[in-house]
């Protein structure tokens, strides 16, 4: 593996020749938009957003799929790069709810954000719109295919858990939307709530319904724990305000940590202040349960119990 010498917007750079566009660019400050690129999951350069302009090329490429190359000299900001996310941000926007304000993702969302960055507008029009799919059938997880944008970074990290591969894409055309095994509800459906799937999406498509009128992005403080349900230790992020922890917020699923709804329940239970009920997926129905059921430690109990009562009984004697 070699390095190579490229130039961007200027500045130049050396990295490894397997490096993308992309992250040579991230390497020296420079930011190149993307709705559906994650280094954890694979690159299908799907929203387009990325696309750069490279010298000697008739087209533009993507940058999160293009590897450099010796020599290279790239442009991110051309008027030809700029005109062309313009075209494509706005044509999300004509899809897209008209909720920002309210939106539990503002102030986090990357289309928010990109439309911040090349002023553009939600505009009043009597083309198609995305149609009004909100499932809230499940008590973790609020979907909402209005705002969905299509980058399919939930349907390919929930394919990396071989045991779930539960969304898919249905459909064709401008009628595609993201659906749950044969076009189930989140609680019918073979879903298992582990929100890998809420902590890769871009916008409101996928939310924490736990967290849902709680808090927004810029309100009180948090950090970062690991979980101790496992040896995995995937990472959740405790949510405080007003001196209450008030929200538990799953992080990505990097280096192989799978995440799971116990595992979340155990980390709310430990560290939140008033934890909500929890609720158990039994033959394709949510109900609420006891901490115990939730967090299998009936059985744990109950041996607990009779050894308290043994202890006990040798006292006496």
């Amino acid at each position: 593996m070699s390095d190579v010498r490229l130039m961007i917007d200027g500045q130049e750079v050396v990295v490894s020749s397997e490096t993308s566009i992309l992250e040579a660019a991230k390497q020296i400050g420079i930011e190149i938009p993307a709705l559906c690129y994650d280094p954890n999951l694979e690159i299908e350069a799907a929203c387009r957003l990325c696309l750069v302009e490279i010298e000697g090329s008739n087209k533009l490429q993507t940058s999160c799929s293009t590897r450099v190359k010796e020599g290279m000299v790239v442009h991110t900001q051309s008027e030809k790069v700029v005109k062309t996310r313009k075209d494509i941000l706005q044509l999300l926007l004509d899809s897209h709810p008209n909720d920002c304000l309210t939106c539990q993702k503002a102030g986090e969302c990357l289309l928010q954000k990109y439309a911040y960055d090349y002023d553009l507008k939600f505009r009043v029009h009597d083309g198609a719109m995305r149609p009004q799919l909100l499932d809230t059938s499940s008590p973790y997880i609020l979907k909402d295919n209005a705002k969905c944008i299509l980058c399919g970074k939930c349907v390919k990290t929930c394919a990396q858990v071989s045991d779930r591969q539960v969304l898919t894409f249905a459909e064709r055309g401008y009628e595609t939307y993201i659906a749950l095994d044969a076009n189930q509800t989140l609680e019918t459906s073979s879903c298992v709530s582990c929100n890998r799937c809420v902590t890769v999406c871009p916008v409101g498509a996928l939310v924490d319904k736990r967290a849902l009128g709680k808090l927004r992005s810029w309100d009180g403080s948090s950090r970062v724990i690991n979980c101790k349900r496992c040896d995995y230790g995937c990472e959740f992020e405790i949510v405080s305000k007003d001196k209450k922890n008030i929200a538990v917020l799953a992080k990505p699923p990097t280096n192989g940590r799978p995440l799971c709804l116990k595992g979340r329940l155990n980390t709310e239970l430990e560290y939140i202040d008033e934890p909500e009920v929890p609720y158990r997926k039994i033959s394709g129905k949510f109900e609420e349960t006891t901490w115990s059921k939730a967090l299998s430690l009936d059985g744990l109990l109950e041996k607990f119990e009779k050894m308290d009562s043994l202890k006990g009984k040798t006292r006496e004697e």
